[in-house]
């Protein structure tokens, strides 16, 4: 039986309620913890989608199906934000400095925060593979993109999985369903488009509070913030950057991966 797109989204909205019911008393982390994450456009990306965290112990399983991606293309995605206290969140337009009508990497990352987890479909997931291009999930020809996998991580992480938050990259600012150099070159690497690079999508956690943002820049507590994602697109030499449960897992394709 083929389920509609629409059908596997309803299926993921309702996990983090379905695995919370019989969980007595107060959960932690090491428990059970359950997310959702709805996604919207940045840049008038036109995507969007929804996400599914989910916490058991060390284990983090996330699920996110979205659409209104660049289509045929790669498209990196990571946990963003911090498990010191910090308060990050998802940018406003204006965080479009030079007012090109894009949030590129570099003025989203003081809103939404340096790489904690890269949600990559298989292999490392720390935030030296930020923009490992052959390892993050590829848009299909309609632009929808469908991504599970469970990860082991940190205490620190799955103590804060609340403070923490997903962008997509890759956009489509022309509207030729590729990425090109009509936007000019991306500010991490000019032999790459703004296109590739940019912030497609951003979703925090539904009810995590919003403090203070910070000032001075994003701490990363491992170096500064402008590291990560420009090492990881100039490593990456090129435009390529380019439920409950059981109902979803029968109903989507699923990414399967090695832990």
């Amino acid at each position: 039986m083929i389920f509609s797109r629409t059908a596997r989204l309803a299926a993921l909205a309702a996990l983090p309620a379905a695995l919370t019911l019989g969980v007595a008393g107060p959960a932690s982390a090491a428990e059970g913890d359950a997310h959702q994450i709805d996604l919207k456009q940045l840049s008038d990306s036109g995507a969007s989608g929804t996400a599914f965290l989910s916490v058991e112990g060390n284990d983090l399983t996330v699920k996110v199906e979205a659409e209104g991606l660049t289509p045929n293309s790669p498209h990196a995605q990571h946990l963003h934000g911090s498990t010191e206290g910090k308060d990050f969140a998802c940018p406003t337009p204006d965080a479009d400095k030079d007012g090109d009508g894009i949030i590129s990497t570099p003025e989203g990352i003081p809103s939404y925060g340096d790489i904690m987890i890269s949600l990559t479909t298989k292999g490392d997931t720390s935030k030296d593979s930020g923009l490992a291009v052959d390892r993050f999930p590829k848009a299909d020809a309609d632009g929808n993109l469908s991504y599970e996998r469970t990860i082991e991580v940190s205490d620190a992480v799955a103590e804060h999985i609340k403070d923490l938050h997903i962008v997509q990259h890759g956009i489509d600012d022309n509207g030729n369903g590729k990425y090109d150099a009509d936007a000019g070159k991306s500010p991490l690497d000019p032999k790459l488009p703004l296109e590739a690079t940019a912030p497609a999508t951003c979703g925090m956690v539904k009810g995590a509070a919003i403090g203070s943002m910070p000032v001075g820049g994003v701490e990363t507590g491992g170096g500064s913030t402008g590291g990560v994602e420009s090492q990881g697109m100039i490593a990456a030499g090129g435009v390529g950057l380019v439920g409950a449960a059981g109902a979803l897992v029968l109903a989507r394709r699923r990414t399967r991966v090695e832990r």
